[in-house]
């Protein structure tokens, strides 16, 4: 149920509901084959692919937030300040769990989300006790060593703009994504350990302002992707639910 639709005759519709989920997207570019609004997108397409029968409730989702240097130096990147997102996104969850709903699913599509919404949840908890969050990265919703099996060859093509988040969302929106022969690639640089680690830079390597072997971007694959993310999402979702049991 989308909570943009409901009216205000039904606001009880609201307080019953189990969970709410925001959705986090951006406005940011990720290489001539894609669209600016591909994290949106994403973001809205798996918000969409939530068990109905799990009761929750959806919300628009957040389309400005902030980007990094290496996009944003990029024509056509909307990027808001760390601070601004920060206050922002603190007043629509806190004004959601003011309307009745105490457990909130932060549904993010992209990767500077991460910080701001770890940020707030933790903040927000000190506020209100009785609130929960479930913080999803889509992307995390599948292995990464599941690569080959999916169909990408010699290469995992998890960064930016890459044939793993692109063939996603073709998957949601074929008609948005377009590769073309003369789109440059660009190979994954050797892993400086196999432990995890960040490592944030203004111009990295085999970048320019996405990443990746794109030429393997394919519905099939999107497809794919799709399906497993969505199926381990819900059972994610499941599982947080009935923790309390």
């Amino acid at each position: 149920m989308k909570a943009s639709e409901i009216h205000g005759r039904d606001s009880e519709k609201i307080r019953n509901a189990k969970f709410a989920v925001l959705p986090l997207g951006s406005f940011e570019y990720h290489g001539p084959h894609s669209p600016y609004g591909t994290d949106c997108v994403l973001a809205d397409g798996f918000a969409g692919r939530i068990d109905p029968s799990l009761g929750g409730l959806l919300y628009p989702t957040v389309p400005y937030t902030a980007c990094p240097g290496k996009t944003t130096k990029y024509p056509g990147t909307i990027t808001i300040r760390p601070a601004v997102i920060q206050e922002y996104l603190t007043d629509i969850i806190e004004g959601i769990i003011r309307s009745g709903i105490s457990y909130i699913i932060l549904l993010n599509a992209h990767d500077g989300n991460m910080g701001v919404s770890r940020t707030v949840a933790e903040y927000v908890t000190t506020k209100y006790e009785h609130a929960r969050f479930l913080l999803i990265n889509w992307w995390q919703m599948v292995e990464i060593n599941k690569a080959e099996e999916l169909g990408l060859v010699d290469t995992k093509g998890r960064g930016h703009g890459g044939p793993y988040e692109m063939s996603a969302t073709k998957a949601f929106r074929p008609d948005l994504v377009h590769v073309e022969e003369a789109d440059q690639e660009f190979k994954e640089t050797t892993p400086l350990s196999k432990l995890p680690y960040i490592v944030v830079e203004g111009s990295p390597k085999a970048w320019d302002g996405y990443t990746g072997m794109i030429q393997q971007t394919s519905l099939e694959l999107g497809n794919k992707i799709v399906e497993e993310a969505t199926r381990n999402m819900n059972e994610l979702i499941k599982n947080w639910l009935h923790a309390d049991e």
